[in-house]
């Protein structure tokens, strides 16, 4: 095969204010799950670098659990698909697809042999139901409730019993199968967020946006107490997660705090204090041999430290929106990815092993639309914040001197030697040197798109919505206009000097990429055929004699320059979204970001 994929840094859980993460475990213990977007993200739990992302569902997924055989994930998405998947081979071969209620689905349940499935959420007709997983024909049905259900349990030892939670406060209990409904639970005063059996099933929990948490007997439903007296938490409960000997649990909430329960005794033995910040809100628990796991709303997931509460063992940071633009960079011999995202996050990433965090500080307010670095170890983003920031590579601040406020939303930017930096804003070109604007260029005859700066610092190319590459030559702190026009066949979308300034190439609107010859007084060397849709994003291999280009119909291009021809075309680089960033680590290997929030790594083989 010409290319293969090397590596997959996966997304963050999507999270949402107020909305509880339901994170599945893998009965074997080496994995855990959870999702975003139209993807189910499968990590391993003692290297979260290693990763696997199942992108089979056309809507968003809101949940996935594995069969307690773990030969199978049932994942279920916003319009009430349920599709039940092999996990042992790469294909992940779809095995079933059922619809069984018309919403969106918050939680799934297996029964301990791996032949029934409960799934719960929001529906027209009914908000619950329970069924064979390889028929589909009912085993019961689910009751008993006048709203959304958001969480549902069945216990893992016979005699059956399933347990449902809604928002209309109630908890209902059944016996089975087929499940019938006995009786409703109504200790709680608000949501009931999440329902679960104690693995040995002699106890279940219910907790609420009440900050309550009540336990019941598994066999008879009878309450037999609560945990913590009046109040467990000072915030909602998200979620609760049992020990793997039934006598802790662990839960999530809203007051930025996981709980470590003594079900005995029912008291907290260890408080983890995640944070003060807004997005410290625990949204999601698992509790997984000996790993306990918290997700906060940032996305984060916390590996809790039961010796240490106040920090955690390690945080698994990453991107939970779409990512916008990336660039590699190699710093004490080894090469860093920097990607930049939607909601203005920027992270940087170890190409080897995928070991990962995000600068400190206060960086960009909105997204992150284009970033490059520069000869002086710096990371210049330009966002839709209005601003160009400078960011030291070694020092990984954001530092609040190195922002440039911008007249105008900025689309992209460039940077050569000597200080020198190019910004496209809307409705006008910028130079800038040493992080200071020098130069402003107004009242264009056409609207400038995107720019880039010869490496030697003396030219300056704008691609225009009109087809057209315009080129400056940079005077001193001016840039002067030529008369020389380079056309392209559409509006540019994205356009790149090679590294050693021999050429330049474009890709635009129409599905077509250029290279120019600079010291030919800029001829076409070749045009190149091959996007169903549009092209956004294009970057040279350090080798000068290739280049990638990626967009929106998935695909990314590896071109030959003196042969139109000999293309490597990577379907399906991230199923279902688009490419929106590329950068190269070496001349073999292609990095790729997309707005499913996750980054890859391909080897290039020519």
């Amino acid at each position: 095969m010409p290319y293969e994929l090397k590596h997959v840094f996966a997304s963050l859980p999507q999270m949402e204010r107020g909305v509880a993460k339901v994170i599945g475990g893998d009965p074997k213990g080496n994995n855990f799950l959870y999702t975003n977007g139209k993807s189910v993200i499968i990590r391993n739990i003692e290297n979260p670098a290693i990763a696997d992302i199942y992108t089979e569902h056309a809507h968003q997924v809101s949940v996935a659990k594995y069969a307690p055989s773990g030969y199978y994930i049932a994942s279920g998405d916003a319009t009430g698909k349920i599709r039940i998947w092999d996990t042992t081979q790469k294909e992940h071969i779809l095995k079933y697809e059922y619809t069984p209620i018309s919403g969106k689905v918050k939680d799934i349940a297996w029964t301990e042999d791996s032949k029934r499935i409960a799934v719960v959420g929001d529906g027209r007709e009914k908000f619950g139901a329970v069924f064979l997983w390889d028929s589909g024909s009912s085993v019961g049905e689910v009751s008993g409730h006048a709203k959304v259900i958001n969480s549902v349990d069945i216990k893992q030892t016979r005699p059956y019993r399933l347990v449902t939670g809604s928002d209309d406060t109630c908890g209902s209990y059944f016996e089975g199968p087929p499940f019938k409904f006995k009786f409703t639970l109504r200790d709680h005063s608000q949501f009931v967020n999440c329902v679960r059996f104690a693995p040995d099933g002699s106890r279940f929990v219910t907790a609420g946006a009440d900050g309550q948490i009540f336990m019941y007997d598994g066999k008879t439903g009878e309450r037999v107490g609560s945990l913590g007296g009046e109040k467990a938490h000072n915030g909602g409960i998200y979620a609760v997660s049992w020990s793997p000997d039934s006598s802790q649990l662990i839960s999530a909430s809203g007051d930025k705090t996981v709980k470590l329960w003594d079900v005995g005794a029912g008291t907290a033995v260890t408080t983890f204090k995640m944070g003060t910040d807004v997005t410290d809100q625990q949204l999601g628990c698992l509790w997984q041999n000996n790993h306990l796991l918290s997700i906060s709303l940032s996305g984060y997931i916390n590996y809790l430290d039961k010796s240490n509460p106040d920090r955690p063992i390690r945080t698994v940071k990453g991107h939970s929106k779409s990512i916008q633009c990336l660039t590699v960079h190699k710093g004490d011999g080894r090469s860093y990815i920097y990607s930049g995202s939607h909601d203005g996050h920027i992270n940087y990433w170890d190409a080897e092993t995928g070991e990962n965090d995000c600068f400190s500080g206060k960086g960009h307010g909105n997204q992150v639309s284009k970033m490059v670095t520069d000869d002086a170890n710096e990371l210049v983003t330009c966002s839709m914040d209005d601003t160009l920031r400078y960011t030291s590579l070694t020092k990984k601040e954001y530092s609040a001197s190195d922002v440039v406020k911008m007249d105008a939303q900025p689309k992209s930017v460039s940077v050569a030697v000597g200080g020198l930096s190019l910004s496209v804003c809307i409705g006008q070109v910028v130079l800038l040197k040493d992080k200071k604007k020098v130069f402003t260029l107004d009242n264009l005859s056409y609207e400038a798109e995107v720019g880039a700066i010869h490496p030697g610092g003396t030219t300056a190319a704008v691609g225009g919505a009109d087809g057209n590459v315009h080129l400056y030559s940079i005077q001193g702190n001016t840039l002067k206009e030529e008369s020389q026009v380079l056309e392209a066949k559409g509006p540019i979308t994205d356009m790149a000097y090679s590294n050693d300034g021999a050429y330049l190439a474009t890709i635009d609107e129409r599905k077509v990429a250029m290279v120019f010859n600079v010291a030919d007084g800029y001829s076409v060397k070749n045009e190149f055929y091959g996007h169903h849709a549009k092209p956004v994003t294009l970057a040279w291999s350090p080798d000068n004699e290739h280049f990638a280009t990626g967009g929106m119909d998935m695909m990314v291009y590896v071109w030959t320059i003196t042969d139109p021809d000999e293309r490597i075309k990577i379907p399906d680089t991230h199923r279902l979204h688009h490419v929106s960033g590329l950068a190269w680590i070496d001349e073999h290997t292609l990095v790729t970001a997309s707005h499913d929030a996750s980054i890859k790594q391909w080897t290039i083989k020519y």
